[in-house]
């Protein structure tokens, strides 16, 4: 299972990410104003602007929030002119690290970034540098208190699922982000509930940190999401739910 998934998910959970709503909303209309710039205001058109919506709808942002993104990014509002990018480099231990960026000032991401980097023990890579360690994915994820086995297994199949797995208290469904939209619906109507579903990096292996290194990481990955620019942080760790947990405290 991808560590930083189930990190994302345990935080989730405890509502760890309640408190930072506004900024997190901010985030959500910025990546819709985008798609809706780039490929139509009809998410029955714009597969891009489909997953926005609905991730920001995950995360319970309210309509009109999502009605006034759309229109910006469509022409109907004050334009924007975010540039998106990515950055990568490694987190304490080896891990790596993968951040998907929208800024309107490169200069100040860049500036950002390399102080989160250098603050938690990280450094910043070139382009490149471990963009090759990642598979675009589609990812759900089903606490395994949520329904029975073979139903969620055969539900996320009839979907598209390219593979079902399970890593403590959580099942990981993995799919084709030309599937991932299918999936969700076919989970939906099964009657099956998910903690969380997004398209996301998967790396193609992970690494283990120890337990101060494990703690520096998770330090990183959080630093980096509370930047405004930083729409998406992907890592490959793999650390015990144990350790994620009481780094929540």
């Amino acid at each position: 299972m991808s560590g930083h998934s189930k990190w994302a998910t345990i935080k989730r959970k405890k509502g760890a990410a309640d408190a930072k709503r506004g900024q997190l909303f901010s985030k959500l209309a910025r990546a819709i104003i985008m798609a809706a710039k780039d490929g139509g205001p009809d998410p029955d058109a714009n597969a891009a602007l489909a997953n926005a919506i609905q991730k920001a709808r995950d995360n319970s942002m309210p309509k009109d929030n999502i009605g006034r993104a759309i229109q910006r990014g469509a022409g109907g509002g004050e334009g924007e002119a975010y540039e998106a990018m990515s950055y990568e480099g490694y987190a304490a231990g080896g891990v790596a690290v993968y951040c998907t960026i929208l800024t309107d000032n490169r200069n100040r991401t860049a500036s950002a970034l390399r102080s989160i980097f250098t603050k938690n023990g990280g450094t910043l890579g070139s382009p490149g540098s471990v963009a090759w360690q990642f598979d675009r994915k589609g990812v759900v994820m089903v606490g395994r208190d949520g329904a029975d086995e073979d139903a969620i297994i055969e539900a996320a199949l009839e979907g598209g699922a390219e593979d079902v797995s399970e890593d403590g208290s959580l099942w990981q469904i993995t799919a084709d982000p030309a599937d991932f939209m299918a999936v969700r619906e076919s989970l939906e109507g099964a009657g099956i509930p998910y903690a969380s579903a997004e398209l996301t990096m998967i790396p193609r292996s992970t690494v283990a940190p120890e337990d101060k290194e494990a703690r520096q990481v998770l330090r990183l990955v959080d630093a980096l999401e509370e930047n405004d620019d930083v729409q998406g942080v992907y890592a490959n760790f793999d650390i015990s739910e144990d350790i994620l947990e009481a780094a929540l405290g």
